[in-house]
């Protein structure tokens, strides 16, 4: 046992806390419960592993801008962030091409137009990747030495943090330099996968490229049901599978509820193949972001039959309802812990 005289000197003598104790346990009846650092939105990365911290989360998917941003990433002028188009909106419908799709319908609320975006083509693909943010990015990615992905994962991991997910999102113009750099980071911080919103013929591409590596791509969804290039119906993640046995899926249950669909028996079905969990509470057809049980999405479901079934894969929490007033990311991403705490009890 320490005594707050041992804590003392451990804080002035500048070793973390949560190291000098082991790594922080965040495992509640077996589950992992960790959370995707997107949820702590445009924070430094030294101030979301402090976050953690204070919340008690031992388990990182980490976004791939918070950590190149932190490993001195060129910023972008754009003011995305040192992502280079590879945040987490990519390969949601936007961009050339874009258009009318199939209707959705919020709860009491006009129908929706879900997107239809056309594959690109090898024009758009060659002007997107001569953009000069681009090569800047593509440019300083390539220089990038693994000892800069040791001195980042230890700086996390001496917080008791693991990174288990890197989470690298990846639109058609990617180049396949650019793809081995993303395995080299996920393996240079010690994840043991990668999620990614992306598209179908990157998925088909990433196939053979997963089993070289022998590591898993989890393809993250969302609910557009109506784009045959989208994850996001189950046709897509069927075929999104058929491409590699390293081919994975990154299910987000909020979304895939607002696709009307049942995550907890795709889980069931398909937890072989599962990289990991977003949580997040959404409404069904195709409806609005809540604070936690407040929508259609059965989290206390899913997280009761991942500790009943003993699933290995980490279950994430990503906050993306609107903080309320007088709170912060901070608090509510512990209010999601909380939650989850509270139906694994």
């Amino acid at each position: 046992m320490y005594t707050r005289r041992d804590i003392g000197r451990i804080a002035l003598a500048g070793l973390p806390l949560a190291r000098a104790f082991g790594a922080i346990d965040s495992r509640i009846k077996g589950v992992q419960i960790g959370a995707i650092t997107y949820s702590f939105g445009n924070m430094e990365l030294a101030d979301i592993v402090k976050a953690y911290t204070e919340i008690g989360l031992g388990e990182m998917e980490l976004m791939s801008n918070h950590a190149e941003a932190a490993m001195g990433a060129p910023a972008a002028q754009s003011g995305r962030g040192p992502g280079g188009g590879q945040g987490r909106g990519q390969g949601r419908g936007q961009g050339p091409g874009a258009g009318a799709g199939m209707q959705g319908r919020g709860p009491g609320g006009p129908p929706r137009e879900l997107p239809i975006r056309p594959v690109m083509t090898e024009e758009q693909i060659e002007a997107a990747r001569n953009q000069p943010r681009a090569i800047e990015l593509r440019n300083w990615r390539l220089a990038v030495k693994d000892s800069q992905f040791a001195d980042l994962r230890k700086s996390i991991h001496d917080a008791g943090i693991n990174v288990e997910i890197l989470c690298f999102n990846m639109n058609e113009a990617i180049t396949d330099d650019e793809i081995e750099y993303a395995f080299r980071m996920a393996k240079g911080l010690g994840a043991k996968a990668i999620s990614t919103s992306t598209r179908m013929p990157v998925a088909k591409r990433l196939g053979p490229i997963a089993e070289h590596h022998k590591m898993m791509v989890g393809f993250h969804g969302h609910d557009n049901v109506a784009d045959p290039n989208e994850t996001g119906s189950l046709e897509s993640y069927a075929k999104a599978l058929s491409y590699g046995k390293y081919n994975g899926v990154n299910l987000d249950i909020g979304h895939f509820t607002s696709a009307n669909y049942d995550a907890v028996a795709f889980i069931k079905e398909h937890h072989d193949r599962i990289t990991n969990l977003h949580l997040k509470d959404k409404k069904k057809d195709h409806g609005p972001n809540e604070i936690w049980g407040e929508g259609d999405t059965p989290i206390q479901a899913v997280l009761q039959l991942c500790s009943k079934e003993k699933y290995p894969f980490p279950a994430n929490i990503e906050l993306e309802y609107r903080v309320p007033e007088g709170s912060d990311r901070v608090t509510e991403v512990k209010r999601c812990f909380e939650y989850c705490k509270k139906v694994l009890a």
